[in-house]
């Protein structure tokens, strides 16, 4: 049950087949389609957005989103600077973040650097690091270090 993989030309012929495809929505989860990355790249798909993603980030999702929702569609200089000036653990990762997301938007896609903002910004739960505290009694309580995976999405406004 292995996928045919196709060339760049016949992916191009199935160009209306497939945007139908990934414009669709899965009838069951309400989310569109799934293409490939070669599938997505003969057809331009994210070609006009910036994306940075940190995985595996060792600070808990909760204390993440508490600043990505603070930059969430701010133009770019803006959520630098609220970034910068937020005194919160998360806030250099993220700073670092929008950084590579601008970088892979201006470098990578052409985008504009002056019109960029924040199209979305979102943490989700990362793997959690299970360890041991020694208590009274022989007796051992389980710490939970959790971490997030943390996405950045620069689009250029219209």
């Amino acid at each position: 049950m292995e996928k045919k993989v196709k060339s760049k030309e016949e992916l191009l012929k199935e160009k209306d087949h497939l945007l139908e495809v990934y414009n669709s929505e899965h009838r069951k989860y309400k989310k569109p389609g799934l293409l490939t990355k070669k599938e997505k790249k003969a057809l331009g798909i994210g070609k006009d957005q910036g994306k940075a993603v940190l995985k595996a980030a060792r600070i808990s999702s909760r204390k993440a989103k508490i600043v990505l929702d603070l930059i969430k569609n701010k133009p770019l200089e803006e959520a630098y600077a609220i970034v910068k000036f937020t005194p919160k653990a998360a806030s250099e990762l993220i700073f670092k973040l929008l950084k590579s997301a601008e970088a892979n938007a201006v470098n990578n896609n052409g985008l504009n650097k002056d019109i960029l903002y924040v199209a979305d910004a979102f943490a989700t739960q990362g793997p959690t690091m299970k360890r041991l505290r020694p208590r009274a009694q022989g007796r051992a309580f389980r710490i939970n270090k959790r971490t997030s995976n943390i996405t950045v999405v620069l689009k250029e406004k219209k």
